[in-house]
């Protein structure tokens, strides 16, 4: 007996701004709105939604076009920085021609150290795989949440690239006018540099992701004061940064090479 299967797409996905395009990015062709505001602000192109007067999406026969009109002197800044995105999935650093470069992409910020329950995290963490419709059908989807100081999951995202995902939740909280200091994204790729370099560039205080985070990612975390956990499950989870944040009755925390602790509730 044959049994029908879902295939998850790719769609190439062209982010044009005042009509110059700048990146060709392959996601799912979800939530693109979403996805092009998230990538704007994310990457710096803006500094907040209301410098995007207009966005438009269109189907074409090889793909989708997102076409964004934003203010004048950003769009000036990026013609300054153009660099070569096309087709990324897995590296946060096409186009970068320097070391000196890469030292400048992560904006310098400082978070403000807001305090997490661990009990909140555990909610989120048995909540979210009822809510990611996409990995259910395909098995292949990378799912990013938003979930509130309560440990509610208020809005999530999927995409067949962990960075899109991410992208489409910061765009689904910008464009809503979310506090992102007032929760925490839950991912279920790993975390790396990029993803957090995303998360600081937008204000978001703490990423706990299911699967590792990287060095990088880690020290730009601490850099930042954003909370970073990982290999996060039912059980528990391994806080890397910003361990004196998290808030519960039950708190053991285990020094690994001076950058990690394992926090874990009698829940």
């Amino acid at each position: 007996m044959s049994i029908p299967d879902v295939v998850i797409e790719e769609t190439p996905v062209a982010l044009v701004y005042n009509g110059i395009s700048h990146a060709v990015m392959l996601a799912s062709p979800t939530d693109l709105e979403d996805f092009a505001v998230g990538f704007s602000l994310s990457e710096g192109i803006v500094a907040r939604p209301g410098e995007i007067y207009d966005l438009d999406v269109t189907a074409h026969c090889a793909g989708v076009s997102v076409e964004l009109r934003i203010a004048t002197e950003r769009f000036l800044e990026l013609k300054q920085r153009r660099r070569n995105l096309a087709g990324r999935t897995g590296c946060g650093l096409c186009g970068i021609d320097s070391l000196d470069a890469l030292a400048g992409m992560a904006q310098e910020k400082s978070l403000a150290a807001t305090p997490l329950s661990i009990a909140s995290i555990h909610a989120a963490l048995r909540d979210l795989p009822g809510r990611q419709p996409l990995r259910e059908s395909t098995g292949a989807a990378h799912g990013a949440a938003w979930v509130d100081m309560d440990g509610r999951i208020l809005h999530v995202r999927e995409d067949v690239g962990r960075h899109n995902a991410l992208d489409k939740l910061i765009g689904c909280l910008a464009t809503r006018r979310i506090d992102t200091a007032r929760g925490f994204v839950l991912i279920t790729s790993r975390a790396s540099y990029e993803m957090v370099q995303k998360a600081v560039n937008t204000g978001i205080h703490a990423i706990v992701a299911l699967s590792a985070p990287t060095g990088m990612a880690v020290r730009l975390a601490e850099k930042a004061g954003l909370l970073l956990a990982g290999f996060a499950n039912g059980e528990r989870f391994v806080a890397y940064t910003q361990q004196e944040r998290l808030r519960g009755d039950t708190l053991a925390n285990m020094n690994l090479r001076g950058v990690m602790a394992l926090a874990s509730s009698d829940e």
